[in-house]
């Protein structure tokens, strides 16, 4: 690589870092956050926290980095324009895969990262950070709610306990439970267990009360009852948690079996997912080239025109909207799967045209017309330099 180059891919590399860093630390954070809870409601340690919440990180990273792209090469090659370093390389006759290739270059290795990362080690954090979360709660019965406080166990669940005993013993059982929409359903049991599974809370010597759709209530008194709590740790079949779509290789999602009762269930959500990560990471490559096209010109500082990020991270944006919207679409209809490819590769067919034949989008001139009215609206109502508005 020449020295020009390299000294162009070291300052997007160090743009992109700059935009990635704190939009990526932002985004884990608001996301580790909201699994806060599983320290208080649980009891877990802060280094069970801090694992969870590196489970979550790459499953954020192949979202944000693309993003990071565009702001890292519009920025460095807005500020080398501004600089005159773009017009003195135009002027030297550089050729201009001078700075077309390490764009190229940095973006192909940030897609192949995407792509290991999308397909090799976001299902495995995925499943590991849910491992902790059952784990958690499957001890959160016996040995960890307070007594006489009531506690989420999960989205429509709570439990209080009056009193704990030995040997997973629990007195005072009061169980809410409002997981099905048509029913809710009340649990009181003077007595009850945890099983050492976590998979079940034996309750004995109580009653059930259930409100039905129409307002009607049924009590109905027993002498030992089985409240399931699988859903939270077991699978359909007995194996271990369930496992959906996002937790599978990518093996099982290319030659899915039949036979699995999850994907029985549901095959179109596999059919989806398998086309999000065989697309996803042709989107960093396919940004790079909207950049490129937008800012890797040579442009006159006298032009009226909208800062060259703000026009990428637009098309971006709008472009990555259109892929997420492919993506759900192939989840109700298979007719759908050749879209998910086409937007990527068609945006980069018809930019790498744009830029082998040195095209340049233009702004349409009801945009760049209404910008420059504002401007000069502007202008005329700031106080001119000396008059009394100015010296205020």
């Amino acid at each position: 690589m020449k020295l020009l180059e390299t000294y162009i891919l070291r300052r997007i590399i160090q743009m992109f870092l700059v935009a990635l860093v704190p939009v990526l630390t932002i985004i884990w954070t608001i996301q580790v956050l909201g699994r806060i809870n599983l320290v208080t409601d649980t009891g877990q340690s802060m280094g069970s926290f801090m694992l969870l919440a590196s489970y979550i990180l790459p499953t954020i990273i192949p979202v944000v980095l693309p993003f990071a792209l565009v702001i890292g090469i519009t920025q460095t090659l807005t500020a080398m324009n501004n600089d005159s370093e773009l017009p003195v390389i135009d002027a030297a006759g550089a050729s201009r895969s001078i700075i077309y290739k390490p764009v190229i270059l940095l973006a192909l290795g940030l897609s192949l990262a995407s792509f290991a990362i999308t397909n090799f080690v976001e299902p495995v954090s995925r499943l590991g950070a849910r491992q902790m979360v059952a784990a958690a709660y499957a001890d959160l019965l016996s040995s960890v709610i307070e007594e006489k406080t009531f506690r989420t166990i999960e989205d429509g669940l709570y439990v209080q306990i009056s009193e704990r005993h030995s040997g997973r013993v629990l007195k005072g059982l009061f169980v809410v439970d409002y997981r099905d929409p048509q029913f809710d359903l009340i649990y009181y049991a003077r007595e009850g267990s945890v099983d050492p599974g976590g998979t079940s809370l034996t309750m004995r010597d109580g009653e059930v009360h259930r409100k039905g759709p129409d307002g009607r209530i049924s009590i109905v008194k027993f002498a030992s009852y089985a409240f399931d709590l699988s859903s939270m740790t077991k699978s359909d079949n007995g194996g271990g948690l369930p496992l959906y779509s996002g937790d599978r290789p990518l093996s099982f999602l290319l030659n899915p079996d039949p036979n699995d009762p999850a994907y029985q269930k549901k095959p179109e959500s596999y059919r989806s997912e398998l086309h999000r990560r065989l697309s996803d990471w042709l989107f960093p490559i396919t940004f790079a080239l909207i950049s490129l096209l937008v800012a890797g010109n040579t442009r006159s500082h006298r032009q009226a025109r909208l800062h060259p990020m703000i026009y990428a991270l637009i098309v971006a944006f709008l472009l990555r909207w259109v892929g997420f919207s492919a993506t759900n679409l192939t989840e109700r209809n298979a007719a759908y799967i050749p879209l998910v490819y086409a937007i990527p590769l068609g945006t980069c067919a018809i930019v790498s045209f744009m830029l082998a034949t040195n095209r340049q989008i233009q702004m349409p001139k009801f945009i760049g017309n209404g910008i420059t009215s504002m401007t000069r609206s502007v202008q005329r109502r700031l106080p001119k330099p000396g008059s009394k508005g100015g010296a205020a």
